[in-house]
Formats: structure tokens, sequence, C-alpha cells
């Protein structure tokens, strides 16, 4: 169908909306991208603008940001309007940041400095299981192989499921927290879902009192997870199966924050 922007009426805009939503329910979109794509097509449909137009409306916006929105539209004309999107603006590409990563040390006194063993146990399960902050929300017990000393990531990034070891600090913390056979790990004190701003205000707490400067997020438990078995010498095909990455060049980042071989470039010297 050809979309005719300016004389669109509010109740055709409201159908165009709902059948991409569908489209989105129907290739389990995280909640994340479905919201993102929503929100940059309802604008459109209200700009009355040309795609060619309404992109350039987001010239003075982050590379992350015009990217989304192109991507939105993309999305939008061929599984909604089944039109095939001509746009051919030079894509700016995604600017490459390096993770922040923390020293051992460093994760130790965030560990240690908790008091409460529930938190305890959140830090704990995202560096010594590299696991995502969904994945620690949706953790639950019968996810946890105790026999075989191995966790299974059922609720996990696009969906795939994974296997990752399960540390003996980890097994021996969970032991003392009091093991259970099913449901959530974690439950608020209300017994519901722990919420993810909880958990991302319980690893910011800890690194202020672990006197971290650094700008501490749970992913960055993840990224120095990663960071650390490659420091130790594991071979990055396996660091990426541990972390989910369907492509290697999502692992391979860790190259350029691991300090093994830059201290072997030092001693050069």
């Amino acid at each position: 169908m050809h979309l005719d922007i300016k004389n669109l009426t509010p109740s055709e805009r409201y159908e165009l909306v709902g059948k991409l939503i569908e489209e989105i329910k129907l290739r389990k979109y995280s909640f994340q991208t479905g919201k993102a794509y929503i929100s940059v097509v309802k604008r459109f449909l209200k700009s009355g603008k040309s795609s060619r137009d309404f992109l350039l409306s987001y010239s003075n916006k982050s590379r992350s940001t015009i990217r989304q929105a192109y991507f939105a539209l993309k999305f939008f004309y061929e599984n909604v309007l089944h039109e095939r999107f001509n746009e051919k603006i030079p894509l700016v590409k995604k600017k490459v940041k390096l993770p922040i990563v923390l020293s051992r040390e460093e994760i130790s006194k965030m560990i240690e400095i908790m008091g409460n063993i529930k938190h305890r146990l959140i830090l704990m399960f995202l560096y010594y299981a590299g696991l995502r902050l969904d994945e620690v929300v949706n953790l639950r017990w019968q996810d946890i192989d105790f026999d075989r000393d191995v966790i299974h990531i059922k609720k996990s990034k696009g969906e795939k499921e994974r296997v990752v070891f399960l540390h003996p600090k980890l097994r021996g913390l969970l032991e003392l927290y009091g093991i259970k056979k099913y449901g959530l790990v974690f439950r608020s004190q209300r017994g519901s879902k722990y919420n993810k701003r909880t958990v991302q205000q319980i690893v910011r707490n800890a690194a202020e009192k672990a006197g971290i400067k650094k700008k501490v997020t749970p992913h960055v438990l993840r990224h120095s997870f990663a960071t650390h078995l490659l420091e130790g010498g594991a071979n990055i095909r396996y660091i990426q199966q541990l972390l989910g990455h369907k492509n290697l060049k999502s692992t391979q980042i860790y190259t350029h924050v691991a300090n093994k071989d830059i201290k072997k470039l030092a001693n050069l010297l």
C-alpha cells in the first residue's frame, strides 16, 4: 500500500501502529526494541513528512539514535506497508566503544563489602556466571543443575539458550542462601520478581562502598567476567559461547581491553 503521510486520519494512524505492534510480536523482538520502533513510527506518522525528511530531522542526534530511526522505518515499510524502503542515506556507523572493566581486586571488594546475602549473590551471578541483567532477574532454581555444576540460561537475549558453569564460590553462597527446587531465585520482599532498577542500584551501591570511581553497571561485571577469562588464557570461542554472542566480533572487543598481551609489549621496553 502506498502511504500518504500528510492525509492520514487519526484512526488510520492508530490502525497502522496496531499492525506494527503485531509484526513486532510475531518476530518476538525485545521489549526495548519494540518500544523504540513504535515510538519512532508514531512520530513519523504524526510528522506528515516524507521518510527522507523525517530522517533528516534526526541529523543532530547521536549515531545510535539515527540508526534506530532508520531501521524502525525500514521495518515499518517492509513488514507493515509491504513496500520497499528505498532511502539510501549514508548510514552512520556505530561508534565502537571499549567496555569498562574492573580488576579482580575491585570485584572481590564489591562482593565482600555487601552484607546482604541476596545482594551479594546478585553481584556474583553477574560476575562469576557473566549473566545479563535480564537473565539474573528471570533466573529460576530449576535452571541451576547442582549435579553437573552448570546453569542453563533459558530466558536470554534473542531467545538463544546457553549453558554456563556454576562457579564453586557461587555454589557455596547459594547453599548458604538456601537452595529451593522451583521458582525465581531472586524475589522482592513482596514476593514478586526483582525490579531491574533495584539490581542496578545494588551494583551502584556496592561500587560506591568499595570506593570505585568508575561508572559501574551490571553489564560492567559481565564485561569483567569475559576479560578476566581472556586474560587467564581461555579460548575466545569458549568465551563467545559462555556470553551467548551470535557473532564472534562481539566477543573480540575484549581483546582490546585484556591486559595480558599489553603487559608483554610493555616488557619489550
